[in-house]
């Protein structure tokens, strides 16, 4: 071999020895998302889409699940790092029965979920769902919170009842299994225009839900304790890949692809449901008002004391 390529191929070593830690070096990250296609739990898949966590020296392994107490469940049992889209109700009521609950971001603040009607049913607004079922996700999800919050406030006898992800409610709707079902954009858009199903509510109709932090980011108390750098780094992609998502057509594609559908769409979900507001991980909002809401819920027995509640809700997160 003569000198030139015994340099070159002693270059191409030592490129890839250099290029072999970087690689080695990406923490690795369990996560459990509800809802797999809507725009507010797009973020890691989009971020991770676009290299943006791994410019942050992470890898993301994401696992969805069909609601809020399906996401709570691995977060307790330290099965997964990080939950996305936890009811706050939720996690407040398994704080306050000990379980190691810990928030590090707001997921949602307001929401985009809205409630439907079977066409032709007779119901067209809440006032129409006394003596009807009404679905939610699952128990101590935000569609869950939200339901009990329309039944309080406007004093309804409507039942609720779990149903699921967006598509098996859906099939429950359009089978007669139940009145009233849930869904967040872009499911259930298609079926609106063609005159198939009639929104009823959104669940900002329910005054308590505007401007409250409905649904965060948690963790183990013991990946807290263990991992803090790395969720420290987590969420400082996850901010980066908000401003990302409402600055990108590529954003807009990849979402599309995730969601499976047009483009237009996309486009249509980001800008007329989502206003950037709803998915800023920061700061946690409507606490004022969560925390008596939570007590007359039932969610908690009593209000979390000063203590309690900056050990719970540690947003921003600091190294």
């Amino acid at each position: 071999m003569t000198t030139k390529a015994l340099l070159c191929a002693a270059a191409l070593a030592a490129a890839t020895l250099t290029q072999m830690p970087a690689a080695m070096a990406l923490d690795q990250l369990k996560l459990a998302v509800g809802q797999r296609g809507n725009w507010d739990t797009a973020v890691s898949y989009l971020g991770e889409k676009a290299g943006i966590f791994k410019k942050h020296g992470l890898a993301l392994d994401i696992t969805y699940t069909a609601g809020s107490g399906e996401t709570l469940q691995p977060v307790i049992s330290n099965s997964v790092d990080i939950g996305i889209a936890i009811g706050t109700m939720g996690a407040l009521s398994a704080y306050g029965k000990g379980a190691p609950v810990r928030v590090i971001g707001a997921q949602a603040t307001g929401a985009a979920d809205y409630w439907y009607a079977k066409a032709g049913s007779g119901i067209d607004a809440l006032k129409d769902t006394d003596g009807k079922t009404i679905a939610f996700s699952s128990r101590g999800s935000s569609t869950h919170s939200v339901v009990l919050a329309f039944i309080n406030e406007f004093k309804l006898t409507a039942k609720p009842v779990a149903t699921g992800s967006p598509p098996s409610t859906l099939t429950a709707v359009m089978t007669n299994q139940v009145d009233v079902g849930w869904a967040a954009p872009p499911f259930g858009l298609k079926e609106m225009d063609d005159g198939k199903i009639t929104l009823i509510a959104r669940a900002t109709d329910a005054k308590i839900v505007a401007g409250q932090t409905i649904r965060v980011i948690a963790v183990n108390a013991a990946t807290l304790a263990s991992k803090r750098d790395v969720l420290v780094r987590y969420m400082q992609a996850y901010k980066e890949t908000v401003d990302y998502m409402y600055a990108s057509d590529q954003a807009l594609k990849d979402y599309a692809e995730l969601a499976k559908i047009d483009e237009k769409m996309a486009r249509r979900v980001r800008d007329d449901f989502f206003p950037r507001s709803i998915i800023e991980p920061a700061p946690i909002k409507g606490l004022d008002t969560l925390l008596p809401e939570a007590v007359t819920l039932k969610f908690i027995d009593k209000e979390l004391s000063k203590e309690q509640l900056a050990e719970l809700f540690q947003v921003p997160l600091q190294k």
